[in-house]
């Protein structure tokens, strides 16, 4: 149990930092198994819009540290390989 004021904000804090990362992970996961759902059926008109989306999606939790750099990379790169066998 936090004894000053300053920890008891820090509590509070995490606990809407945590619920704010878990959301943003679980938006981008659902968004990468919709992706690899809909790649083989995606036409070529559609995928270079798609596979930018995702990308997006990818980059900004990277920079907001919801998922490492190096995991975004990773996920970007075999995400552009999946796109390219489609």
């Amino acid at each position: 149990m936090p004894h000053h004021k300053s920890a008891k904000k820090r509590v509070k804090t995490n606990e809407q930092a945590r619920l704010r990362n878990r959301q943003n992970r679980s938006e981008l996961r659902t968004a990468i198994k919709t992706y690899r759902a809909e790649a083989p059926a995606a036409t070529a008109e559609t995928q270079p819009a798609k596979l930018a989306a995702i990308t997006s999606l990818v980059d900004v939790q990277a920079r907001k540290g919801t998922i490492p750099k190096r995991r975004a990379a990773r996920l970007k790169s075999r995400l552009a390989n999946l796109a390219n066998k489609g």
